[in-house]
């Protein structure tokens, strides 16, 4: 019952944040999710309805040996943000999914912001 009070929360907060962030082709959102295993990273392009780029520890590439623990997010954030910046991405919004942006999360975003992206 604990649990699926604290997925229901979490589902609220996610849908607070998404009525506020939205990305554009000039902007699209980096939307972040993490899993007990794995990450992924999306840059979304809400008003066309795309995916601009991805990178997950599912994906083939150098993310596939990492996990989802702090080192592997730092890693996992320097990778999607040379992806970004290869397909002309230079400034994001950022969505963390209705997590609370600490640990993981931030490492995360420190590290994007430290291989070149803004926001």
């Amino acid at each position: 019952m604990r649990t699926e009070k604290k997925l229901k929360l979490k589902q609220l907060r996610h849908w607070r944040i998404r009525k506020v962030v939205s990305g554009t082709s000039e902007r699209p959102r980096m939307s972040v999710r993490f899993t007990n295993e794995n990450i992924h990273v999306q840059f979304i392009d809400d008003v066309a309805g795309k995916t601009i780029a991805a990178t997950s520890t599912v994906s083939k590439g150098e993310a596939k040996t990492l996990s989802a623990n702090l080192e592997g997010a730092k890693k996992v954030g320097v990778i999607a943000a040379k992806a970004a910046i290869d397909k002309g991405i230079s400034a994001v919004v950022f969505d963390r999914g209705g997590t609370r942006y600490h640990g993981k999360i931030k490492a995360l975003a420190d590290a994007a912001r430290e291989a070149g992206l803004k926001f």
